[in-house]
């Protein structure tokens, strides 16, 4: 996705932002452009409250101005903007590349709009060519892994490779804000997200995986960004 189709599409979803909502910020390079033009709404008088979804993001709003809130004084929030590296036809996502998939979930859950701003090379038939991050406590981390390879398997996921995520040096782990790992699983394909989604979930140690069903309280919308302008999805 080249910087102008990001720009484009961040720019739509700030079209959707009243005065006076709580906002759920992304992570990632499309959602820093739209924090960069909410720090500028601001400046020009919008009021709004920002609700980060990583610490990245909560240093950028910082920066630019972004009012934000802590998580523990939100009950709802009106609209959360983020991107995402796989959607499929019925708006299913695949979440995690950039390691916050558990707090992008917490907020996109608790959210009455979520819009998810990409481009067309993230529409896929079937979710799984990218890696499916999987969110699990340091302690029996390789307990769940083997667990988590089983229920890939049994659902007849193209691929069952199961990797820790490393940051730096080999065999350092990645860390997430919340201090956990990540597990990447190369799956190839995802015959049912949901169930797989929800079998994941059941493992004790996993604390939340990449894919994000629909949730029946939070409407989902599309703005796919190119050079030429922007085709929005799912927002009447």
């Amino acid at each position: 996705m080249s910087d102008l189709a990001k720009m484009q599409a961040a720019a739509a979803a700030l079209e959707f932002v009243e005065d006076g909502m709580l906002i759920g910020l992304g992570t990632g390079s499309t959602a820093n452009h739209f924090i960069r033009m909410l720090g500028d709404r601001v400046a020009e008088g919008l009021n709004v409250g920002g609700l980060p979804t990583s610490e990245a993001s909560r240093r950028l709003a910082q920066q630019v101005g972004v009012p934000l809130i802590e998580i523990d004084q939100a009950d709802r929030i009106d609209l959360t903007i983020d991107g995402a590296d796989e959607i499929d036809p019925d708006f299913r996502l695949l979440k995690g590349g950039g390691g916050a998939l558990l707090r992008e979930k917490i907020i996109a859950h608790a959210s009455d709009v979520m819009i998810v701003i990409a481009d067309d090379s993230k529409t896929v038939t079937t979710l799984g060519k990218f890696p499916l991050p999987v969110e699990v406590t340091p302690f029996g981390f390789t307990i769940t892994a083997k667990k988590v390879f089983d229920v890939l398997r049994a659902a007849g996921c193209a691929g069952t490779d199961v990797a820790m995520r490393e940051a730096g040096a080999p065999g350092r782990p990645y860390l997430t804000d919340n201090g956990n790992y990540i597990l990447d699983c190369q799956c190839g394909a995802i015959p049912d997200a949901d169930l797989v989604c929800q079998e994941l979930n059941r493992i004790p140690g996993v604390m939340e995986n990449g894919i994000f069903p629909l949730f029946a309280s939070t409407t989902r919308g599309l703005i796919l960004g190119s050079e030429d302008g922007v085709v929005i999805k799912g927002l009447g």
